[in-house]
């Protein structure tokens, strides 16, 4: 491992961070592997202790966004990545947003690579009271408490610690497996979208994301439409109304009509129906002015069918009709953010071995599940048509909670899932 990036376990954010960061910025170092081991024979050495005082350690250092600054957590998942010999490449985004990739070579001979692809932002701890430090990292009864300890990382910390366990296990892999740590999922998936477009992808077969699950397995998440709505009015003074245009009125009717749309697509099996949230609005002035403007934020979530094309046309037409009905301006339709649902069949091969490791490792037929949210996976799976799982260590229930935690059995058991998916996957 390199001076100055030793990981004190259970430590709090490096003060070298910074300097860690531009060290290792291009820089490779090759893996060395045992020939001739085979997968029954090949351990997966994970330390459970280690693993903890890591998720603490990523937990104990500020990665919230807004506003977004994942320079800590990067330098902390290059400089473990590093000491466990993978190949470690960090790309800067941005002032103060890094992604950091790791990379245990295989022979080449494999059915295409395998990406681990996890978040290294979070969401701010909110204003309600914690019982525990958001970024204490604390351990209490099994659990490790701490904003993103659940969402996700608990589930970053496995999914480096099972890329080591492969690194030191001498077994000999066909492909490639990558690890990813990226930024910007909670706002805008910029570090997914970074990943696309600078290659990271090709040789790569599959995608596994660890999302909070409750370390259950998920091939389905829904999309998301963000839009701005916006009305126009005519100000007037509070005691003549009627020689005005009331915006808020005029919106009141955007809504009626948004939420009682019949949208243009059936149920998916796992995700149900598409969902319309009306999240915020914003008019007037003052109390005694008939307002002129108001705003709506909605977020609508697709499924992975539905075209968001399809969408927008829907609610541009329930716009124009009700700007003909009252003969004023139609409202203006903005999208804020367009993210895509996905689907990987339950009989893919990648979900058929990860079914295969859930019965090596726990005795059962993992239920597969969907979930209302969407992820990276948004952005890495329809980008390139390669199929996604997401299983991770923490509750969905804990995801953007108050005194928000991760189970140390939870974590435990994901990163041997982990560790075994890779292996069977890539040799398989």
């Amino acid at each position: 491992m390199r001076a100055g990036l030793g990981l004190v376990p259970g430590g709090a954010c490096p003060r070298s961070t910074a300097a860690g960061i531009r060290e290792l910025e291009g820089t490779e170092k090759r893996v060395r592997s045992d020939d001739g081991m085979t997968l029954e024979q090949a351990g997966f050495p994970i330390d459970d202790q280690q693993l903890v005082a890591f998720t603490q350690a990523l937990i104990r250092c500020q990665s919230w966004n807004p506003p977004g600054d994942e320079t800590g957590v990067a330098a902390l998942v290059a400089q473990q990545l590093e000491g466990f010999g993978l190949e470690v490449e960090i790309d800067p985004l941005g002032p103060s947003r890094h992604n950091v990739t790791g990379r245990l070579r295989g022979g080449g001979a494999g059915q295409g690579g395998l990406l681990l692809a996890g978040h290294l932002d979070t969401v701010p701890p909110g204003d309600g009271p914690w019982s525990h430090d958001p970024l204490g990292g604390r351990l209490e009864d099994g659990r490790i408490y701490g904003r993103g300890a659940a969402d996700m990382k608990g589930g970053l910390a496995a999914m480096v610690f099972a890329a080591g366990a492969l690194a030191r296990s001498g077994l000999e892999l066909p492909g490639n497996l990558l690890v990813a740590g990226t930024v910007g999922e909670e706002v805008d998936c910029r570090g997914a979208q970074a990943l696309l477009e600078k290659g990271w992808l090709e040789g790569v077969g599959a995608i596994a994301i660890p999302e909070p699950t409750g370390v259950e397995l998920c091939i389905a998440h829904k999309g998301a439409l963000w839009l701005r709505v916006e009305t126009q009015g005519r100000a007037a003074h509070g005691a003549r109304p009627d020689l005005g245009v009331n915006a808020i009125l005029r919106m009141a009717d955007v809504i009626r009509d948004m939420v009682a749309v019949e949208w243009d697509a059936p149920p998916h099996p796992l995700l149900g129906r598409p969902t319309l949230n009306v999240a915020t609005i914003l008019g007037g002035t003052k109390t005694n002015m008939v307002p002129d403007r108001c705003e709506l934020t909605v977020d609508i979530r697709t499924l992975p069918q539905q075209s968001h094309g399809s969408v927008l046309a829907q609610l541009e037409g329930i716009l124009r009709n009700l700007g003909s009905a009252d003969g004023e301006a139609p409202a203006v339709l903005e999208v804020l953010n367009d993210r895509a649902g996905l689907s990987t069949p339950a009989d893919h091969p990648f979900v058929e071995t990860a079914q295969k490791v859930g019965r090596a490792l726990w005795g059962r037929r993992m239920m597969v599940r969907g979930a209302p949210y969407y992820t990276d996976g948004s952005v890495l799976g329809p980008g390139t048509g390669l199929p996604v799982i997401l299983l991770g260590p923490g509750e969905v229930g804990q995801a953007h909670q108050t005194d928000e935690w991760v189970s140390t059995e939870a974590l435990s058991q994901a990163a041997r899932f982990y560790a075994a998916l890779a292996a069977h996957w890539l040799t398989d």
